[in-house]
């Protein structure tokens, strides 16, 4: 993944956020930045601490690096590196706040997937999207662009989940904070090696979670971080 996103056409730098793996990822992270000084970037943490954390941890080391776009995706190869170009153009030529490499944008593009989980994850997203009317077919997408401008307008410590519907409330509240999100079709391929994390308890948080959600939502709209008097 590494050599893949260094030789993009698209200049970009790197950060893995890793959190104390068992398999050596921060020592191959760290030869790879000799070979690629002051591109390739490492957060270690102590354990596992959730996705949210770890994503909310690398949104601000970007904030706080001057980073004018700032991409999150899968080390594993299910989001191809080559659409981190055109979720770049969708927020830079397009004048989208928000790109989303998104599934279900047309029709279903899932290869590899047991049809149990494809179906989970497609009347997931449908769920998301009746409840929150959130005009997103993957809600649950992985794969994004971020202006830099809207994760500064969030106010990222009060972000609730920790799991994967930390994905939804990304979304929902960029939404909700009126930023443009869009979405470009992508093919999402199955990880070869390793296992899902996905069970039914994360789906049961993100079912339940998706409500309280929606009903925060509509006594306190969340307002952008300039807005806000006490900043």
């Amino acid at each position: 993944m590494i050599e893949a996103v260094m030789s993009l056409p698209l200049f970009a730098d790197l950060l893995i956020v890793d959190d104390n793996s068992p398999d050596g990822t921060a020592l191959l992270v760290k030869e790879a930045q000799q070979d690629y000084p002051n591109r390739i970037h490492l957060i270690s943490r102590s354990g596992k601490l959730g996705l949210g954390t770890a994503y909310i941890n690398g949104f601000k080391f970007a904030l706080s690096h001057g980073y004018d776009y700032v991409f999150e995706m899968d080390c594993d190869f299910s989001h191809n590196p080559a659409d981190i170009q055109r979720l770049y153009d969708e927020c830079e030529l397009n004048g989208s706040d928000m790109a989303v490499g998104s599934r279900y944008k047309s029709g279903v593009n899932v290869v590899n997937w047991p049809m149990g989980r494809v179906l989970m994850s497609y009347f997931a997203s449908r769920y998301v999207r009746f409840i929150t009317r959130m005009p997103v077919n993957d809600t649950t997408a992985g794969f994004v662009c971020y202006k830099a401008d809207v994760l500064r307008a969030m106010d990222l410590d009060n972000i609730r989940f920790k799991g994967y519907a930390f994905q939804i409330e990304m979304k929902f509240t960029a939404y909700q904070l009126g930023y443009k999100v869009s979405e470009v079709p992508i093919v999402f391929t199955n990880r070869v090696l390793g296992t899902s994390k996905m069970n039914s308890g994360i789906f049961g948080e993100a079912f339940l979670g998706v409500i309280s959600m929606k009903l925060r939502s509509l006594f306190k709209k969340p307002r952008r971080k300039s807005e806000n008097a006490d900043i």
